[in-house]
C-alpha cells in the first residue's frame, strides 16, 4: 500500500511539471502581386476585381496593379482603384510583370507575347474555340493557367457560370421587353400581362440556369411560360427552383411548332458540353411565328440554338428575319458590365485570398481542390485531358505531377 501511496505522489508531482502546449499549426501566407490589364476583346466591358475588393485585397498584404481605364467601360474610375491602394499603370508592358494576371476575357496572341516566364493566368478557358498555336504559346511560356469559369466552390459547382447564367437569364427577358415595345420599333407589348388583357407568352430552350432565370423573370412580370428541354431531371429541379408548376415538355417538334405560333418571345438557353448547341427551331418553324415577336438566342456563342441565328453585336445587336425581331449577341452579361464585374469580384477576390492564405499558388493548388479544377496548364504542362486530345498535345495528370514535386 505504501508502494501506491508513493506512485500517486509521483504522478501528481509529473502533472504539476510545465506541459507541451499544442499549438495551430497554421499556414503559411504569401503576399501576392496582381495584375489587371484592361480589356482589349471587342465590347469587352466587364473587370474582374470592382475596387471594394482590391481594397479588403491590399488590406490583406498583397499588391495589387491594375492598367489605366481598365474599370471604365464598368464605370470604375482609375481614381476609385488609387483610393482602394491600387497602384495605376500607364503601360500594358508594366501591368504583365506581375506574379498572377487576372483577365475576364482570354489573352490575345500580342498578349501572349508580353507574358513573364513562369507566370500564373487567371482568366476564363475558352481554349475550344481557339487555334493550336494558340495554346502552343502558353505552353512555352510555361505558364500556370486557371479558368475561373471551371473553378468549384464547397458545392462542387461552378460559381461564375452560375452567375453569369443568372445574368443573362434575367437580362434576356428585359430585352425582349425593349424589342416588344414600341420604343425599338416593336409593335407596342408590354411584356407581362394586367387584368383583362392577354399575357404575353414566353417559350423557353433550356432547363438550366440562364432558362431558370429567365422564367423567374417573366414569370414575375406576369407572362404566360413555357419550358422545353429533353433533361426531364432539369426540368423538374428548375419547376422546384422556381417554386410553381410551369408548362414543361420534350423537344418535340409538332409541340414546339405549336407553342411559337402563339409567343410573343423565344429564348434559346441551350448549351452543348462539348461542341456546337443544337438546332431544335428551324427556320420553317421562325416563319410561322408573329410578326414582331422576338427571339433571344443566348446559345449563340455555341452556334445558337434557331436555324435562322446569326451572330451580331452590340454596337448593331439586331436584325428581322420573317417578321421576327432575332438578338444575338454573345456575352449578354457585358450589356450590365458592372453588375457582371461586382458578381466577377465576388467569386474571384475570396479565389485570390486563398491563394496567399495557402502559401502562395502552387502550395494552394496541392491542398484547394476548388482551385486545382479550373487548372488546365500547370507551369506549361498541359493537365486537361480533353484540350490534348482536341489539339493532340501531350497531356500531364495534375495528381501525379503535385505528387512528384
Amino acid at each position: 500500500m505504501a508502494e501506491d501511496v508513493v506512485k500517486s505522489l509521483a504522478q501528481s508531482a509529473t502533472k504539476m511539471l510545465p506541459q507541451e502546449e499544442m499549438a495551430e499549426v497554421k499556414r503559411k501566407n504569401s503576399n501576392l502581386f496582381i495584375g489587371i490589364p484592361k480589356e482589349t476583346s471587342l465590347q469587352e466591358k466587364r473587370v474582374p476585381l470592382v475596387p471594394q475588393d482590391v481594397e479588403l485585397l491590399v488590406n490583406n498584404g498583397h499588391q495589387v496593379m491594375i492598367e489605366s481605364k481598365a474599370g471604365e467601360k464598368a464605370n470604375f474610375d482609375d481614381h476609385a482603384y488609387s483610393e482602394a491602394g491600387a497602384t495605376i499603370a500607364y503601360s500594358r508592358e508594366e501591368v504583365y510583370k506581375a506574379d498572377i494576371l487576372l483577365k475576364v476575357e482570354p489573352l490575345s496572341h500580342n498578349e501572349i507575347d508580353l507574358l513573364q516566364h513562369r507566370q500564373t493566368l487567371i482568366s476564363a478557358l475558352q481554349l475550344p474555340v481557339q487555334p493550336k498555336n494558340f495554346l502552343q504559346k502558353l505552353i512555352d511560356k510555361r505558364v500556370t493557367a486557371i479558368a475561373y469559369d471551371f473553378i468549384k466552390d464547397t458545392s462542387d459547382r461552378f460559381p461564375v457560370i452560375r452567375a453569369m447564367s443568372e445574368i443573362a437569364g434575367n437580362t434576356s427577358i428585359l430585352i425582349a421587353a425593349e424589342y416588344l415595345s414600341n420604343v425599338n420599333g416593336g409593335h407596342g407589348h408590354m411584356l407581362g400581362g394586367i387584368s383583362g388583357v392577354k399575357p404575353t407568352e414566353v417559350v423557353i430552350f433550356g432547363a438550366g440556369a440562364v432558362a431558370e432565370f429567365a422564367a423567374r423573370s417573366a414569370l414575375g412580370l406576369g407572362a404566360s411560360v413555357k419550358v422545353f428541354s429533353n433533361n426531364t431531371s432539369k426540368l423538374r429541379r428548375l419547376q422546384e427552383g422556381i417554386g410553381c408548376r410551369v408548362y414543361t415538355s420534350t423537344l418535340q417538334p409538332k409541340v414546339i411548332e405549336s407553342a411559337l405560333r402563339t409567343a410573343d418571345v423565344a429564348i434559346g438557353a441551350i448549351r452543348s458540353e462539348t461542341g456546337r448547341s443544337p438546332i431544335v427551331v428551324t427556320e420553317e418553324m421562325v416563319k410561322q411565328m408573329q410578326e414582331g415577336s422576338v427571339i433571344v438566342d443566348v446559345s449563340i456563342d455555341q452556334g445558337g440554338c434557331f436555324e435562322t441565328s446569326k451572330m451580331t453585336n452590340h454596337s448593331e445587336p439586331t436584325y428581322e428575319l420573317h417578321g421576327v425581331t432575332h438578338y444575338c449577341v454573345p456575352n449578354i452579361a457585358s450589356r450590365v458590365a458592372r453588375t457582371a464585374s461586382y458578381a466577377l469580384s465576388n467569386i474571384l477576390a475570396p479565389v485570390i485570398l486563398d491563394l496567399g492564405e495557402g502559401g502562395g499558388v502552387d502550395n494552394c493548388i496541392k491542398n484547394t481542390y476548388s482551385i486545382r479544377s479550373g487548372i488546365y496548364l500547370y507551369r506549361g504542362m498541359l493537365t486537361n485531358r480533353y484540350l490534348a486530345e482536341m489539339f493532340n498535345l501531350p497531356y500531364k495528370d495534375l495528381d501525379l505531377l503535385l505528387a512528384a514535386i
